[in-house]
């Protein structure tokens, strides 16, 4: 009796723990659908913005260039004198580094070199009618590369020496290796790597008008820093004639933020001119036109410009650097190097250009008619 009594309890014990499990089961499946309980503290977590570190903002600082100007390129002796041992292409011949060889070193980091090319690169036989045509073989642009040089200016009297098919031929030259270029009454944009915006206008003998208008232009277009490359004055003078500064004034006005002249072959005063300056002219640099340079004087320029942090771009600092268009004395080995500082040479160079030189005008024994200029 007291044994079946005893199943019947056991019995009834596991039916209430069935029970219960079954029931916490049930409890535990609602409580799972109903909203989670978040607690005040956890509430006002939540809510609050998370909080991230602040990054230093950085402060906008100028930007400088280093911009860099020769005088004349004439990469070609006259017609007379290129079967001479001491003719350009047989001193240079196909050492494309040769004539910049001493002076590489003040163009190769640069954001810009600038030169002016006074002659064809053309195999054309077709000269024009004048006192002296030069070419050179098209393969010489390479001389301007090797020498770091990345514009020129073809706004000059003798890059049409050979005509229109020349004046192309020279063109087409340059472009195959990379070297910019202005033509006669022309305006060019050059973005350096590094992000300046030069823009150049070149022109030969042009009018004043024709200048502003240039210039205008290369405003217009977005240019950032403006040359104003002009072919103009009396050659072999140490002066400036009333027209040179008539247009060197007029281009500044316009809107060029220097002017450098050439045609003279001789060095004339720098002028500065309501905050800018006007290079009458920088003289020859390798110069094939004659064997003997009686004047070898010429100067590298150097400018330090700056874009300040509201985009105002200005020359900060120049540079003269005196030298002479050839490496030997009494001839010509087109090749040109820097005087020693201090020296005689040195001194008389930086005269012609703050004008206090006062030797007499080269003598030109020719004259220019109309058609070459």
């Amino acid at each position: 009796m007291r044994k079946e009594r005893n199943k019947a309890l056991l019995v009834v014990s596991r039916l209430v723990a069935i029970a219960a499990t079954v029931s916490l089961c049930l409890l535990l499946s609602t409580t799972s659908r109903l909203p989670h309980a978040v607690t005040a503290e956890a509430q006002e977590t939540s809510s609050a913005p998370s909080v991230v570190s602040a990054m230093p903002t950085p402060v906008p600082t100028p930007q400088y260039f280093e911009l860099s100007f020769v005088g004349d390129c004439t990469l070609a002796s006259t017609t007379a004198n290129k079967p001479l041992s001491i003719s350009y292409e047989n001193v240079v011949g196909d050492n494309y580094g040769y004539p910049f060889e001493k002076t590489v070193q003040y163009f190769k980091d640069d954001d810009f070199t600038f030169a002016n090319l006074e002659c064809a690169l053309t195999a054309s036989k077709a000269s024009d009618d004048k006192n002296f045509c030069f070419k050179a073989d098209p393969a010489y642009a390479q001389i301007l590369t090797a020498g770091s040089v990345e514009f020129v200016t073809l706004g000059n009297n003798h890059v049409m020496d050979y005509g229109e098919e020349g004046y192309a031929d020279t063109k087409a030259a340059l472009d195959a290796v990379g070297v910019c270029l202005a033509g006669r009454d022309e305006g060019k944009i050059f973005e350096t790597k590094s992000g300046l915006k030069i823009g150049v206008y070149a022109v030969s003998f042009g009018k004043t008008q024709q200048i502003k208008d240039g210039i205008a232009a290369l405003k217009a277009e977005g240019a950032e820093f403006i040359v104003a490359a002009i072919h103009w004055g009396d050659e072999g003078s140490y002066d400036i004639n009333d027209l040179q500064r008539e247009q060197g004034h007029a281009a500044i006005d316009a809107g060029a933020d220097i002017v450098i002249g050439s045609h003279p072959h001789t060095l004339q005063p720098v002028e500065e001119y309501n905050g800018k300056y006007i290079y009458y002219s920088m003289g020859n640099w390798s110069f094939g036109g004659n064997t003997a340079p009686r004047d070898p004087d010429t100067i590298i320029l150097k400018l330090k410009v700056e874009r300040a942090v509201d985009r105002t771009i200005s020359i900060v600092d120049r540079t003269h650097i005196p030298c002479a268009c050839t490496g030997v004395v009494g001839g010509n080995n087109y090749q040109p190097v820097p005087y020693e500082e201090g020296s005689e040479q040195y001194n008389r160079t930086l005269s012609k250009i703050d004008g206090t030189f006062n030797g007499p005008n080269l003598t030109i024994g020719y004259q220019y008619n109309f058609s070459e200029y």
